[in-house]
C-alpha cells in the first residue's frame, strides 16, 4: 500500500508521463528514423556501385519514353543523342560544392527522335557576390552526351520556381516543377551529366560510399528507451527503500523509553512504592554504619593494623597488647 501511494504522488506521474513518452518516441519514432536513413544509404550504396561497374547504355534500354521512373535504375549511366533547349534553362539556387556556394544550371534535352525530353543537370557555377553568375552556355548542335540517372527531388510548399534577375530558378530539382515553369513535358527523372560532356560545367561528383553514422544513431536511440525506463524504475525503488528505512526507525524509536522515563504502560503506583522501599534501605544502611561507628568509638582500641611499627609498640607497652 505504501509502494501504491509513493507512486501516486504527482511528482512520481509526472516523471512516469515523461518516462513513457520518452521511450515511446525512442522506439517508434527517432530510432526509426536514423535506422531508415542507414537502410537508405545502404541501398544507394548498392545502386551507386553497381552502377559504376556497368557501362553506359542507350536510355532506351533502361528508360523507355513513357514508361515512369524506376528507383531501381537510378545512378545508371545512360547515353543519348539530341540538342539542349538552351530558351528553356533553369536555375537551381542555394546549392553546395565541395563545401562551398554554387548554383547548379538545370537544361533540358530533346532527343533527336523527338520522343522525349529530359532534363540535364550540366553542373555547377559559382555565385558572384551573391548574384546570378553569367552561365556559359550549352552547345546549340546535335550531339550526344552520357549521363547518370537521378530521381526528382521533389519541390516543398512555398518553395517552387520563381524569377531572379530574369532568370527563372527554383531550390529543388523536380522535372515537374520545371516543366510547368518553362511549358515543356519532361520524363519524371533528371539526368546528373557525366564529367567531359558537351555542356557540362562544374563536376558534381558521386556520393562516398560510407553508411555515416545513422545505424550508431538509431541502437543509440533505441537504448536510451531501454534505459530511461530502468532510470525511473531504480529512482522508485530507492525511494521506497528510503521511506521503509524512515519507517522502520520511527518505529524503533518510539518503542524504546528513554532513559529515566517511566513507562506508562506499567502500574502507576509502582514508581511511588520503589521509591519508598528505597528510602526505607537508605536509612537502615545509615543506621547501620552510624551505629558502628560510634562501636568503634566507644570503649574500642584503634586497629592495630593501620599505624606504623612505632605506635603499635606504644600501644603495646600501655594496653599490654
Amino acid at each position: 500500500m505504501q509502494v501504491v501511494r509513493t507512486l501516486l504522488r504527482p511528482g512520481w506521474l509526472a516523471l512516469g508521463v515523461v518516462v513513457v513518452a520518452f521511450a515511446a518516441m525512442c522506439f517508434t519514432l527517432l530510432a526509426p528514423w536514423q535506422l531508415g536513413k542507414n537502410s537508405a544509404t545502404e541501398h544507394r550504396n548498392d545502386l551507386i556501385a553497381s552502377a559504376v561497374a556497368q557501362s553506359a547504355v542507350p536510355i532506351g534500354d533502361v528508360a523507355p519514353a513513357g514508361a515512369g521512373f524506376d528507383p531501381s535504375t537510378e545512378w545508371r549511366e545512360v547515353t543519348l543523342t539530341g540538342r539542349y533547349l538552351t530558351d528553356r534553362e533553369v536555375l537551381v539556387r542555394l546549392r553546395s560544392a565541395e563545401e562551398r556556394p554554387a548554383v547548379e544550371v538545370l537544361t533540358p534535352f530533346a532527343t533527336d527522335d523527338g520522343a522525349r525530353v529530359v532534363l540535364v543537370d550540366r553542373g555547377y557555377v559559382r555565385p558572384e557576390q551573391g548574384a546570378l553568375p553569367a552561365v556559359p552556355a550549352a552547345p546549340s548542335e546535335t550531339t550526344t552526351i552520357d549521363a547518370r540517372i537521378r530521381k526528382s527531388e521533389g519541390t516543398s510548399a512555398g518553395r517552387g520556381v520563381h524569377t531572379e534577375a530574369g532568370r527563372v530558378a527554383v531550390y529543388t530539382i523536380d522535372p515537374a516543377e520545371v516543366g510547368r515553369a518553362v511549358d515543356t513535358s519532361l520524363d519524371p527523372f533528371y539526368l546528373q551529366l557525366s564529367p567531359d560532356q558537351p555542356g557540362s560545367l562544374g563536376e558534381i561528383g558521386l556520393p562516398q560510399l560510407d553508411s555515416g553514422p545513422y545505424l550508431s544513431y538509431g541502437l543509440q536511440w533505441l537504448a536510451f528507451g531501454i534505459m530511461a525506463p530502468l532510470g525511473a524504475g531504480y529512482f522508485v525503488y530507492s525511494e521506497i527503500r528510503q521511506r521503509r528505512r524512515a519507517s522502520q526507525a520511527t518505529a524503533q524509536t518510539e518503542s524504546t523509553p528513554e532513559v529515566g522515563t517511566p513507562d506508562m504502560t506499567a502500574d502507576p503506583v509502582a514508581p511511588v512504592r520503589n521509591r519508598r522501599a528505597q528510602v526505607r534501605a537508605d536509612l537502615r544502611e545509615a543506621g547501620t554504619a552510624s551505629g558502628t561507628r560510634q562501636r568503634h568509638q566507644i570503649g574500642t582500641a584503634p586497629d592495630s593494623e593501620t599505624v606504623d611499627a612505632d605506635v603499635r609498640a606504644k600501644l603495646s607497652r600501655r594496653y599490654g597488647g
